[in-house]
């Protein structure tokens, strides 16, 4: 059985002040190893995402909206950490003090103890809440532009289900803030056509719901989730994660099989902040954590270019025959060989046929919805299992919300999944533009 995950009493009392600590210390001119540092982290971004939330697909839509957000690129990073069957208790989590994790929405009704508003934010705030998003509307061509702030309420929206702790939803905040912070402020917009726009509404960047869809939220009975969204962007009004001064790549995904992944293993680029953590949380409150799907074998070949090898056809021409009365004289562990594991405890090397692939090559081409997989035989099918949802860098939204669920902060759930990084105000980086 796996251990819950839970605060004492100090810990709870320490960690739910609710209260960030921002560097707001002046910016200082980088050592040229610094910007070369920097530059190693930057991570192209490219869509991959559910049905439903913009361009790209995953195989199946999961219970909350949120899923890949600002990766799954070929050149990316990665990293990892955790023993094996490892089971972190509150202390060994990265984190100071947080936000304290209120559930309120449809139907339910705020725990007694929100904790109060966080200090008001340091001079120059203003200007960061006041910087203009220009939002490529996807759907319609046109382009939207609203400041800072509604746009990560827009993105929160479309990310993440309404219905999650107030914690994690502050954690999801927090992010795609900074993905959009350090997109303005490395002027990363070469990509929109004519550089009209900063960013589209897909997860190409981030899935983004538009100002006009969330007016309508109200007449629609969804008053109170728009009101539990804005509080958790009010709260956290401002604040970006940094690493050694800059705005990280706040990659995130939907949930995970058990332990993240670092970024070099399932990109190429290792990155100091995304390591791999365990995160136990996922399953244990993710009602679609598991899923198998079966495949026949001939198809299997065919998505992968392969042609299907005389043993496998003699078989299956056998069992056709005998009408599924004789039994396959084909074994799982002659037809796949899983070569190597990731960190994360992915699939990181498979041998099919004559060919090898990485999981992440398999998840894409069988269309997977992890690379975190078995592989199992039933007649002339293959049965494949994963684990969690989405590319597994950076931080898990399902195990956010469980580690909320257990009274972790949401500094802690921050600091857990992203190493060693810091929180300052987005104004520090946007001032210049």
């Amino acid at each position: 059985m796996m251990q819950q995950h839970r605060l004492t009493d100090e810990q709870k009392r320490k960690g739910t002040t609710d209260s960030l600590k921002i560097n707001v210390m002046p910016r200082v001119a980088q050592s040229a190893g610094s910007e070369q540092e920097a530059k190693k982290e930057q991570v192209r971004h490219s869509a991959q995402a559910p049905e439903g939330t913009g361009i790209g697909r995953e195989t199946k839509k999961p219970v909350g909206r949120g899923l890949v957000a600002v990766a799954d690129a070929k050149n990316g990073p990665v990293v990892g950490m955790g023993q094996p069957g490892q089971a972190l208790t509150g202390p060994q989590l990265r984190g100071g003090p947080m936000v304290g994790a209120a559930r309120e929405g449809p139907g339910r009704a705020v725990r007694p103890g929100l904790p109060a508003a966080p200090p008001a934010p340091p001079a120059g705030a203003e200007l960061a809440e006041g910087v203009p998003v220009r939002v490529h509307l996807t759907r319609t061509g046109k382009i939207e532009t609203v400041p800072l702030e509604q746009y990560v309420t827009g993105v929160l929206a479309a990310e993440m289900p309404a219905d999650f702790e107030l914690a994690a939803l502050k954690a999801q905040a927090i992010a795609a803030r900074t993905y959009i912070v350090r997109r303005l402020a490395r002027d990363e917009t070469g990509d929109m056509a004519g550089r009209a726009a900063d960013v589209n509404d897909t997860t190409a960047h981030q899935a983004y719901l538009s100002r006009a869809v969330l007016l309508a939220w109200p007449e629609q009975g969804k008053a109170a989730q728009l009101a539990k969204l804005q509080e958790a962007v009010r709260q956290t009004e401002g604040i970006v994660m940094t690493f050694r001064g800059q705005p990280i790549t706040a990659v995130f995904f939907s949930s995970s099989g058990g332990y993240t992944e670092n970024s070099e293993e399932y990109w190429s680029l290792k990155v100091p902040y995304l390591r791999s953590v365990a995160s136990p949380w996922d399953a244990q409150i993710h009602p679609e954590s598991k899923e198998t799907i079966e495949l026949p074998l001939t198809q299997l070949y065919r998505k992968l270019g392969q042609p299907v090898p005389k043993t496998v056809q003699s078989a299956i021409a056998v069992f056709a025959q005998e009408e599924g009365k004789k039994e396959m004289k084909l074994k799982v562990d002659k037809l796949f060989q899983i070569l190597s594991w990731t960190t994360g405890r992915r699939v990181k090397e498979i041998r099919i046929g004559e060919k090898t692939y990485s999981g992440r090559e398999l998840r894409e081409k069988l269309e997977l919805r992890s690379s975190q997989f078995t592989l199992a035989l039933s007649g002339d099918k293959v049965k494949i299992t994963t684990y969690g949802y989405g590319h597994g860098v950076g931080m898990s939204q399902w195990g956010a919300n469980g580690m909320a669920k257990q009274g972790f902060t949401t500094t802690q759930i921050l600091k857990h999944y992203y190493t060693g990084i810091d929180f300052e105000q987005a104004s520090s980086f946007l001032k210049k533009i």
